[in-house]
């Protein structure tokens, strides 16, 4: 026997918001569609007033019967007919979203597929990312009038309200170790991008980063463990730290490589973590750079001096999955959120997503979108070429009925045959 409760009504489950996205991923045009728009909108009325003008002007100043010119003008709008180009385009970004999807890569729009094949820089947040985002308890560093015991209570007890990965993994190696918590907290604060402020039987907890510390004016004793540190305090006084490590997703350090070989030149990551643990991280994985120690706001900060350093045709995108990174994913060119263990903000913010948090999705996806462009180029210029030199010949009077029919109907399904390419 067991129990089910419902947390959201079906509107907001992540199925139905998936499915959202594919429904209106057509919506969102790229480039080329757009100006297979606009070229139709003008080519469409110019080809039949010159079919207009070869059915009536020959006759009365180049000679021949009237019904020769209007045989060839019909012939002339069969084989200016832009079937080619406006079934083949969409249908060929379509299918880049449909393969895409297989690969578990939920692309929100055919211009973000067209967009992916010119990223040249890829900013990633670490933790979750190109970590696997599950804290361990590594180290516990006590001062002189505490025991390692005494730190770990103090601090499970101020994370306990908290669902950061960190706290979480506090809470739960004290309560492997020693049990459950009772105690009530009150006056629970969480101050963003420094830790946790409340008050425990009268008593005031700090837990939280060297930030934290100093905007008390706390003196402590510096940890210069590899890993994520919180700094313990009860009623000003510093009581010690927790080394809390993170290991690195075993695919990432084979994704970073890959996109290097796509010739993504910079791979940037950020991080709210310390500088030493940020260092590390990054010189395993062999990245471009990093930034450390920063807020929320610092993420969009430092974007926008990246996106202000990029040619006009070079895009920048951010891969994400917390809550604070939402702003971020909004904000870059592209935006790729996790979709697993995202949030619903990171996953509703993005603009595609991963499914099963594999970094190394996103060569694939690039791959997809080179080879959708590709084909989608291939589309553009074959039906163009094919029906010039045919609207030539009908103009003449060489083509016949039959041969513009290949070059209207066949054409056509030769680039839709084409666009299904994988």
């Amino acid at each position: 026997l067991f129990k089910i409760q419902v947390t959201k009504n079906l509107g907001n489950s992540t199925v139905v918001k998936i499915l959202e996205m594919v429904e209106n991923a057509t919506a969102k045009k790229s480039k080329t569609e757009q100006f297979i728009t606009k070229f139709a909108r003008v080519y469409t009325p110019f080809v039949v007033c010159a079919a207009a003008l070869l059915a009536i002007i020959p006759p009365l100043f180049i000679g021949g019967t009237f019904q020769m010119w209007l045989s060839r003008a019909l012939i002339f709008l069969v084989i200016s007919c832009p079937c080619a180009l406006v079934l083949s385009v969409p249908l060929g970004f379509f299918s880049g979203i449909g393969e895409a999807s297989k690969r578990g890569i939920l692309v929100k729009g055919s211009n973000y597929i067209h967009a992916l094949k010119d990223v040249n820089t890829i900013i990633f947040d670490k933790t979750g990312t190109l970590t696997k985002g599950v804290f361990e308890v590594a180290q516990i560093n006590a001062t002189s009038n505490y025991t390692e015991k005494t730190v770990l209570e103090i601090a499970a007890k101020a994370e306990k309200n908290s669902n950061h990965p960190i706290a979480v993994s506090i809470t739960k190696q004290y309560q492997t170790k020693y049990g459950e918590i009772t105690e009530e907290i009150q006056n629970y604060k969480e101050i963003s991008g420094h830790g946790i402020c409340c008050e425990i039987n009268g008593k005031q907890i700090l837990a939280g980063n060297e930030k934290l510390m100093k905007q008390f004016g706390i003196p402590y004793e510096v940890c210069t463990a590899i890993g994520s540190i919180v700094y313990i305090a009860e009623n000003s006084k510093f009581v010690g730290s927790i080394v809390v490590a993170d290991t690195i997703k075993q695919s990432s350090k084979n994704a970073i490589q890959k996109l290097k070989s796509l010739g993504i030149q910079n791979i940037i990551m950020l991080t709210g973590d310390n500088a030493a643990t940020a260092k590390q991280i990054s010189e395993e994985l062999a990245l471009n750079e990093y930034y450390a120690e920063l807020l929320p706001q610092n993420k969009v900060e430092i974007l926008e001096k990246i996106l202000k350093k990029q040619n006009n045709n070079a895009n920048v995108a951010f891969v994400g999955d917390g809550i604070n990174d939402a702003p971020v994913l909004a904000r870059a060119d592209i935006g790729i959120a996790m979709g697993g263990i995202g949030s619903d903000a990171a996953i509703e913010a993005a603009d595609i997503v991963i499914m099963n948090d594999d970094i190394g999705k996103i060569e694939d996806g690039i791959i997809i979108s080179k080879n959708t462009n590709r084909i989608v180029n291939q589309n553009i210029v074959f039906a163009l070429t094919v029906k010039a030199i045919v609207l030539v010949l009908g103009a003449l009077g060489i083509a016949t009925m039959w041969l513009a029919v290949f070059a209207d109907v066949g054409v056509a399904l030769i680039a839709i045959l084409n666009s299904m390419r994988k």
